[in-house]
């Protein structure tokens, strides 16, 4: 398990397996921060963690905290009588409660005609189960928006924070890099988030089958753990299950949100627009809270799923992006055959030109 670490001293990552000990954990966040005597808090918002309660020999596994891939936030103690402890405390006695610092993930897809051998990034409508996607040879760039340089925000007063865009890379991995923002902050997972939805794949082949997936099963995973490959609806759905989190994207052009996983009592909010997926956050800010200055360090990215305040205005963030027309319109929008410089219209256009010359080499159009 993978365990984010923030302390006095900076941050760090932990890595401990199923069988590590509360001891295990104890001696690592002593070696990372520097000093013995600490209190823990974890979550959202950050509750106590309350080792001091557990034998040292007692597994991570049976404290009844899910620890992998969480935040712990480390604080120092502060040394003060007490018999019995009446927050967080460390094996060397009681510790000052931390103060409430901000702890630290749907994609739709599309109906028309993608033949199996190509496909662009998925959009459209999530169906109830995962729906079939295909390899695209090429991915298709995203046109540079003007919310690059100027991400909107928005305050939540109630949280003494504001509410805003985390821009994600141009790459292939858009999907899993918001995901991974949200869910593990600074760790980079690319890798093996690909891997878990190809095990999962390969772990329920009635799910996801052939005829679901548009190719065989193993064709489609190792394809997914390429660098090139985009994630779609099957990968959040998986995504969402394997962490037990709620995603929410909202689909910046018709404002929908679609919801993975709407069963867990924690979610993260991804914006997806058209060919680029990014991340919400709230970020602590001073009043009126209409801008923060904060680092991304400081971001909560994961949020209770009783608290649709935060839903809300993350969909106002959308509202401003769509003003400033801050997504691709797959339909309609101008592709380019890079292979002989036709120029097409839409998935349509350009899937009936891939089945007909066998080109499979695009880009939008600028």
């Amino acid at each position: 398990m993978k365990i984010r670490l923030r302390h006095p001293n900076g941050q760090d990552t932990l890595t401990l397996s199923d069988r590590s000990t509360v001891g295990d954990l104890e001696d690592q966040i002593i070696a990372k921060a520097g000093f013995a005597s600490f209190g823990l808090k974890y979550g959202y918002p950050p509750k106590d963690l309350m080792l001091y309660d557990f034998h040292k020999a007692s597994t991570l596994s049976s404290i009844g905290v899910k620890l992998d891939g969480e935040q712990l936030i480390v604080s120092k103690k502060i040394s003060q009588a007490s018999d019995k402890p009446t927050t967080n405390v460390s094996r060397d006695g009681p510790v000052s409660a931390l103060p409430s610092a901000p702890a630290g993930p749907s994609m739709t897809l599309s109906e028309s005609e993608i033949p199996s051998s190509f496909s662009f990034h998925d959009v459209g409508k999530a169906p109830p189960k995962p729906a079939s996607k295909t390899a695209p040879s090429q991915p298709l760039p995203r046109t540079s928006k003007s919310a690059d340089q100027d991400a909107p925000e928005y305050p939540l007063s109630d949280h003494g924070a504001t509410i805003l865009l985390r821009i994600m890379p141009d790459d292939n991995s858009c999907l899993f890099r918001a995901f991974n923002a949200a869910f593990f902050g600074a760790m980079d997972n690319m890798h093996e988030l690909r891997s878990i939805v190809a095990q999962d794949i390969q772990a329920d082949s009635t799910t996801y089958s052939a005829a679901v997936l548009d190719q065989k099963p193993d064709d489609y995973c190792r394809w997914i753990q390429t660098e090139d490959a985009w994630g779609g609806a099957i990968e959040l759905d998986i995504l969402s299950k394997h962490f037990d989190i709620e995603i929410c994207s909202i689909d910046v052009q018709t404002l929908r949100i679609d919801r993975y996983n709407d069963q867990s009592p924690n979610r993260c909010i991804l914006v997806y627009s058209g060919i680029h997926y990014d991340t919400i956050a709230i970020s602590p800010s001073d009043p009126p809270h209409t801008h923060s200055n904060s680092p991304p360090d400081f971001d909560t990215k994961i949020f209770a799923t009783v608290d649709d305040s935060i839903l809300t205005a993350a969909v106002e963030i959308c509202r401003t992006l769509q003003a400033r027309h801050y997504y691709t319109d797959t339909a309609r929008f101008t592709i380019r055959c890079n292979d002989c410089g036709v120029q097409l219209t839409g998935e349509k256009g350009a899937t009936k030109h891939a089945t007909k010359t066998g080109h499979m080499n695009f880009g939008e159009a600028v």
